[in-house]
């Protein structure tokens, strides 16, 4: 048996980030936010995008030494004050994360025309395993209550999703008030015939 060690780099991208990766100009600025060992920060960078990958761990971002295209800062994001000061991306890339006091700083480090990809569990997943304590699970429509003052949402999923393992998440992509309207969908999106 083969045992995977915490900071494999074979993760594939979450479907959620795949799905809606086309929101982020091949060039652009990308916010990996706790990379960990940066499974999106790699997919990002192999699409063109400058990313900034930034986690607590130096050990988890030791695997991206040397990638092209991508920077790493150590950093705790639930540190004072913000790491990050006022920078703005293109994009801001979030998974399996959750500090509820930094939503609006991730939301405002998006800029005017940027993309926000965010996926991460939600209450009930209790029922599941961890994460179990409500601090780090969403409340309902919580992430659409974080970004709609900033933001204008393109896709929003709650609900239990079956997988290596049960978990219940949120999903939202969303776009800056600057950004062209409307943004394309994503082909993998279901067809919805409408009449006219």
């Amino acid at each position: 048996m083969t045992h995977r060690s915490p900071h494999d780099v074979t993760l594939r991208p979450s479907a959620w980030i795949e799905r809606f990766a086309d929101l982020v100009p091949a060039r652009a600025r990308v916010l990996d936010v706790a990379a960990g060992t940066g499974r999106h920060a790699r997919f990002f960078a192999a699409r063109g995008a400058q990313v900034l990958a930034i986690d607590r761990d130096p050990d988890a971002l030791s695997a991206l030494r040397g990638v092209a295209g991508i920077e790493t800062r150590v950093g705790d994001l639930e540190d004072v004050p913000w790491p990050l000061d006022r920078e703005t991306f293109d994009a801001v890339v979030v998974t399996n994360y959750l500090h509820r006091p930094r939503l609006g700083d991730l939301v405002a480090a998006v800029s005017e025309s940027g993309v926000l990809l965010y996926e991460t569990f939600a209450a009930g997943n209790e029922r599941f395993g961890r994460p179990s304590n409500p601090d780090f699970l969403l409340s309902d429509a919580e992430l659409l209550d974080a970004v709609r003052p900033r933001l204008t949402v393109v896709a929003f999923e709650q609900g239990s999703i079956a997988g290596v393992r049960r978990a219940v998440v949120q999903r939202l992509a969303a776009v800056g008030r600057q950004r062209a309207w409307p943004p394309p969908l994503p082909e993998s999106a279901p067809r919805v015939d409408i009449a006219l």
